[in-house]
């Protein structure tokens, strides 16, 4: 049959049609099919991202996964940025052919990435950095859209690539193990910004066609194997705003024009080269400079008296290289930073600085806080203007030529947390002023001539951990005050001419690691109160005059490396309970009036080198290394004698025995107890230690200024760990208050093994002492800039935050965040926890308003394994109601066991008071009236009627954009809405659990975006 024209051309279009439609579903399923692949190659999900990849929704919907608008729905991001994923890249990655964002950073990737990358022609952004990934660097040349590629912190090998995309903005290669030179084809990438290569294994220079990038404004090529003069190329970089050299092997000098050629540079690193020759005067050109470090070179002459002319320098390290100064010409451009009203950090230590340095330094920045200028040839009086910076955390002048007294005035800086005055020639007695120093946790005064006595007022400085006075003229007794420090850890007395008894309180000293006070004229029995120092690795008493026997309890030092009692009178035998010492790797007996056997066990048994016990007649027995002669065997005595002996000596020796190890059960039984009650329960992986000082440090003493929120058993600060200058969230227990050591203890133990983006990170714990001798716990966790949601929603008190409107889809998300938190505490971790106080105040935001929950302090944990739901609360305390009025699930009041259920019903409750924004405890809910029940009778049809206004508000404002949007915002309402009554009903078996939660959330959310 013949087709007319009309229809020979509708069979066409028809067929036409077909084919798009074809074509359309392939590009579909290969996208499917891509993900599902790549999802086979992870080995491990802790976080189970990749829960909702499964064929139940569609692929636009997973976790991570964001698709194009337009039909057909193509893959264009795929972003799961830190989700602990482990596996490798699949290279199915490579048929997502319309992928723009491609964000696999910081999880634990391992293997080669794929080559087929290099064919995603639409990539803009490759984020791979903080992986394990190896291999080489593929080909991406061809993904000829790509801005932004990123793969530093792995150990990816082989040479930088010649050819890279030409539109790139950004490339980023540090902290890898990458070989061979700097591609000079870089060059060739005019749009290049930034650049960084540093902590690899580059070789060469930087090549001249760098000098085309007049785009480039950060260059980072330091810790690597370069060498070679300064790169001229730089110098055409106008642009540059951040130039790091550092730690490779450049020499030759500065240009002189380096700053005339640079004048928009903020920061300068080129330390650790071989740079020699001048200072560049012209730096002062870089107006806007704030960085300088010019570290470990050879730099000689003066330094610029034009230096003060970069008004915001903040940064000036100028230590160990060979500059000079010796007249008051040379000392002018300590005058002229006086103009750097910003500086905080200056160092010149391991100059060849000569002379009295001028009273001007007292004229720096107020905001100065370090201050170094050891290692020189200075000499004279200390300036007395240095009095006058206010601000000086740590103020060191070691090894020069000091020869004055110790001035009083170096107690008036009360903010001082280091001094190190050591290897000078000052003399006379230590200030007393010293007592001021209330956040001192340094003093260094050893190698000098000071004499006088250690003042027992040093006792004050409640925050020191480290007291070194050794090699000094000092007398006198040992202060027992200094024991009484809680914080103290280092004591370092050792060649002075101190006398008198080693006071028992030296067992207050908790935290003592090393004790060092050899060659003095200490004498008396050593002291059994020893053993109380727990954390003890070293102990130096040698050349003193201590007699008696060596203490048993020595042996209960478990943590002890180093023991040197050599040269004093001590007699007796030598305790088998030191054999007991697993850490000691250093024993020091010799020179004393010790006999008897040597014990065989320990660091005694074929050990004989860490071992000495030279000049002690007595010994004998013991390992064959240690060449002493064989113990005499006792004669045997007649029945008679036996008998008398019995009767005299054995029969009341056991009896006293029996009563001692009575007693001794009775006492341990006690510190057991004490120490149940004030241990830090173990994390299960390592934390920094940090103590009671610390946190007072960093809290400024625990000021009401930086007290951002209070609790049932406690109080949270905002404080800067001074180590790294992190901000921290510390919450300190009110151990006063009844069940507030069972919190830490819940908290510390939900908190020990848990790994999830939307918890809040711990740091680190301190069970340790107050300055009053209180027990003190706390725990520091990351700080979350953003506040509490509760705050986020009703304060009126901050101007900021009560403008700050949270838009539906930042809802959205939160809530998204919390119940995968949830999901993860009730599903996926290894066995259930409970949080049991889940409200607004425990959730918690960072920068990015992504929701970390908080507050485990009443947490409990599974331990029945026939039920899924039911936990043993008898594990941690009583059945009492547990959580906040108005959050709690109504089984409790009527005495149900802690449940996931009741769980879901708080975060039912959370989720209606964000979209509803009323509080459950407002005075409307009374007289059986809930938010529950509230969105209960409104729901569906008046649900606008119940939801925040300014929600409303936000859904009027887009009308004009489209007008099906404030229909399409009430349904996400309805749906949102519901899910809260799906979790608030009053039979926890009617409630759905956490992983449903999160599911329809997610398809919410997600539909939410893909429809605006």
């Amino acid at each position: 049959m013949k087709l007319t024209a009309m229809g020979q051309f509708s069979f066409v279009l028809l067929a036409c049609c077909m084919q798009a439609v074809i074509c359309s579903s392939i590009g579909n399923y290969t996208d499917m099919f891509s993900l599902l692949d790549f999802k086979k190659q992870i080995s491990l999900d802790p976080q189970q991202a990749l829960m909702s990849w499964n064929g139940s929704t569609h692929f636009c919907t997973w976790k991570g996964v964001r698709c194009s608008v337009k039909k057909p729905s193509r893959v264009t991001s795929l972003n799961l940025t830190k989700q602990g994923l482990v596996g490798q890249i699949s290279s199915s990655l490579g048929n997502l052919t319309f992928l723009k964002v491609l964000d696999l950073s910081a999880n634990s990737f391992l293997g080669e990435i794929p080559v087929s990358l290099g064919h995603l022609h639409h990539l803009q952004i490759l984020h791979l950095e903080n992986n394990t990934l190896q291999g080489k660097i593929p080909a991406l040349a061809n993904c000829s859209k790509l801005t932004w590629l990123s793969m530093g912190r792995n150990q990816l090998t082989g040479e930088i690539h010649e050819d890279f995309p030409s539109r790139l903005e950004t490339l980023l290669l540090s902290v890898n193990n990458l070989t061979g030179t700097v591609p000079a084809s870089l060059g060739n990438i005019s749009t290049l910004k930034e650049f960084s290569c540093a902590r690899n294994n580059i070789e060469g220079s930087i090549p001249d066609e760098v000098a085309n990038l007049l785009g480039l404004q950060l260059l980072y090529v330091g810790l690597n194997k370069m060498s070679g003069r300064f790169p001229q190329p730089v110098l055409n970089l106008s642009n540059l705003v951040f130039l790091s050299i550092s730690l490779n092997n450049f020499s030759g000098v500065i240009p002189s024009s380096v700053g005339t050629s640079l004048p928009n540079l903020q920061l300068f690193k080129i330390g650790g080269n071989l740079f020699h020759g001048h200072v560049p005067s012209s730096l002062t050109n870089a107006s806007q400079l704030n960085d300088i470090d010019m570290t470990m070179n050879k730099f000689t002459g003066v330094v610029p008296s034009s230096i003060g002319r970069l008004s915001g320098l903040t940064w000036l390290n100028l230590e160990n290289n060979e500059l000079q100064a010796s007249n008051k010409q040379d000392w002018k451009f300590v005058d002229s930073l006086a103009n750097c009203t910003e500086l905080r950090v200056f160092s010149l230590a391991g100059n060849r600085l000569a002379g009295q340095v001028p009273n001007s330094v007292g004229n720096l920045s107020s905001q100065l806080q370090y201050l170094h200028m050891g290692g020189n040839q200075l000499s004279g009086d200390l300036p007395s203007g240095i009095a006058n910076l206010r601000n000086l955390i740590s103020f060191s002048l070691p090894g020069n030529n000091f020869t004055s007294l110790l001035p009083e005035w170096l107690g008036t800086l009360n903010s001082l947390q280091r001094v190190v005055l050591d290897g000078n020639f000052f003399s006379g007695l230590i200030p007393s002023s010293f007592s001021n120093l209330s956040q001192l946790a340094e003093l260094y005064l050893d190698w000098n001539q000071l004499n006088g006595y250690i003042p027992p007022d040093l006792g004050k400085l409640q925050m020191l951990e480290a007291l070194n006075i050794s090699y000094n003229n000092l007398r006198g007794s040992i202060p027992k005050e200094i024991f009484a420090i809680p914080t103290i850890v280092k004591i370092s007395l050792s060649f002075n001419n101190l006398h008198g008894a080693l006071h028992a309180n030296i067992g207050n000293a908790k935290q003592l690691t090393n004790l060092e006070i050899a060659s003095n004229n200490l004498s008396e029995e050593l002291p059994s109160s020893l053993c109380n120092c727990e954390s003890l690795e070293d102990i130096e008493l040698g050349n003193n005059f201590f007699s008696g026997s060596i203490p048993t309890s020595f042996g209960n030092i478990s943590s002890l490396k180093t023991l040197n009692l050599s040269h004093n009178n001590l007699s007796g035998s030598i305790p088998p309970s030191l054999g007991n010492l697993q850490a000691l790797e250093q024993l020091d007996l010799s020179f004393n009036n010790l006999k008897g056997e040597v014990p065989t066990e320990g660091i005694f048994k074929n050990n004989a080198t860490s071992v000495l016990i030279d000049g002690n007649q007595g010994l004998c027995g013991g390992p064959l290394g240690l060449h002493l002669p064989a113990c005499p065997i006792m004669q045997s005595n007649s029945a008679k004698h036996k008998l008398s002996i019995l009767l005299k000596v054995v029969i009341p020796l056991v009896i006293v025995l029996l009563l001692v190890v009575i007693i001794s059960v009775l006492s341990f039984r006690r510190r057991k107890q004490k120490t149940k009650d004030i241990s830090l329960p173990s994390f299960g992986r390592e934390f920094p230690k940090i103590s009671h000082s610390d946190l007072a440090r960093a809290t400024e003493g625990f000021a009401t200024s930086n007290l951002i929120g209070q609790g049932r058993y406690g109080s949270v600060y905002r404080g800067q760990l001074f180590h790294d200058g992190k901000l921290v969230a510390i919450k300190v227990f009110s151990l006063d208050t009844r069940g507030a050591q069972k919190s830490f203890i819940a908290e510390c133990n939900a908190l020990r093994n848990v790994r999830h983006r939307n918890l809040v990170h711990i740091l680190t714990a301190c069970s340790s002492i107050d300055p009053n001798g209180n027990d003190f716990k706390a725990l520091v966790y990351e700080f979350m800039p953003r506040g509490d949601l509760h705050n986020l929603l009703y304060s009126t008190r901050d101007r900021e935050l009560s403008s700050y409107f949270i838009p539906l889809v930042q809802r959205l998300s939160i809530m998204v965040d919390v119940s995968e938190a949830l999901s993860y505490l009730h599903h996926h971790h290894q066995g259930t926890i409970v949080h049991c106080d889940l409200k607004p105040s425990n959730i918690l935001l960072d920068d990015d308003m992504v929701a970390h929950v908080g507050d485990f302090g009443l947490a409990r944990f599974k331990f029945d394994t026939t039920s899924p739901s039911l936990v043993d609360s008898t594990s941690t305390s009583s059945l009492a109601i547990k959580g906040t009025i108005g959050y709690i699930a109504p089984e409790y009041a009527a005495g149900s066991q802690v449940s996931t259920a009741a769980d879901v019903y708080s975060f039912g409750v959370v989720l209606l008071e964000i979209f509803i924004r009323r509080s459950p405890t407002d005075d409307m809910f009374k007289d059986g009236m809930t938010i529950a029940k509230l969105t209960e009778i409104n729901f569906p049809d008046n649900v606008l009627q119940i939801a925040d206004p300014q929600l409303l508000q936000e859904l009027e404002q887009r009308e004009d954009i489209t007008m099906t949007f404030r229909d399409s915002g009430a349904q996400i309402l309805r749906s949102v809405l519901n899910i809260g009554l799906c979790c608030t009903k009053t039979s926890p078996n009617e409630r759905i659990s956490m992983q449903e939660v999160a599911a329809k959330l997610h398809g919410i959310r997600d539909a939410y975006l893909r429809g605006n």
